[in-house]
Formats: C-alpha cells, sequence, structure tokens
C-alpha cells in the first residue's frame, strides 16, 4: 500500500521490539533487527511496560525546574495567582512530557502526586515541618487542573 505513494520501508533502520517467543522477524526475505527496548517520546519503552525509572527521571527534572525558580517564587513583588501560572507553564509540562506512553502504577500516581505537593508547598513557603493537610494547600493554590489527572 505505501509503495503506491512512493514509501519504502528501510529494513537497515527498522528495528522491532516484541515480547514473547519471537527471536526474528523477515521482511521480503531480510531480517529485521530485534531490541529489548527503545526510545519514544524521550521516554524509554521496556516490554514489561514498565515505566517508573523514566517517570522518576521526569520528577527529577521538574525538581531542578522548581528550584531553579527559588528566586522568582519567594520575591513577594509576585501574586500567588502569578506564581501558580508560573508553575503550571514552567514545572508542569518538564514532568509530564511523554507521559503518552507511560504505563502509572500505584506508586508511580502517588508519587507524582507527592510531587504536585511539593512544588505547591514550595510556591507557598510552606515549611516541612509545618502541620498542615493537603486539602488545606489544594484550597489556598486552588488548581484548575493537576497532576492527579494522569
Amino acid at each position: 500500500e505505501s509503495e503506491k505513494v512512493g514509501l519504502k520501508l528501510n529494513i537497515q533502520k527498522t528495528k522491532i521490539m516484541a515480547y514473547g517467543p519471537i527471536t526474528s522477524w523477515e521482511i521480503d526475505g531480510e531480517t529485521v533487527e530485534t531490541v529489548s527496548d527503545f526510545i519514544f517520546l524521550d521516554s524509554k519503552i521496556t516490554p514489561d511496560g514498565d515505566c517508573s525509572h523514566e517517570i522518576k527521571r521526569c520528577l527529577l527534572l521538574g525538581r531542578k525546574v522548581m528550584t531553579n525558580l527559588d528566586s522568582i517564587l519567594k520575591s513577594r513583588d509576585i501574586t500567588l495567582p502569578t506564581k501558580v501560572h508560573l508553575g503550571k507553564a514552567m514545572v508542569f509540562p518538564v514532568v509530564m512530557y511523554g507521559c503518552e506512553s507511560w504505563t502509572i502504577k500505584k506508586a508511580e500516581h502517588q508519587r507524582t502526586d507527592a510531587f504536585e505537593l511539593w512544588c505547591w508547598k514550595r510556591l507557598l513557603r510552606v515549611p516541612w515541618t509545618a502541620r498542615r493537610s493537603n486539602q488545606s494547600i489544594l484550597k489556598e493554590i486552588s488548581p484548575e487542573y493537576s497532576l492527579e489527572g494522569l
């Protein structure tokens, strides 16, 4: 079908990842290379679907961005809604890049929720020793969306 419009499969550049007993694959008499994992949308895809290492990496990148914004977030001249918009525009996209290919388990879901609350507490300058509920933090921030919708 693709050859009708001038497209041709380059077997040398083609690789497959198989889950199961497939050891080799042939197209037009040529063997296609089999790989154990591959990179898609800057995320490592494995046959077992484990994405925990990718999620941890993205959360670390988000943490780095959040700490780089400290001087802005600690400024008393910037209003809280503006700080919230900065967090949503600069931190969350870094964390969520490539999330379309993630397989989320309960542990990763809890990790992303904890990261989001860490961001909001940092933004509000709430010390980690403070006894404030997560609901009170979210009520004060009142985000339109959160990483919870992942």
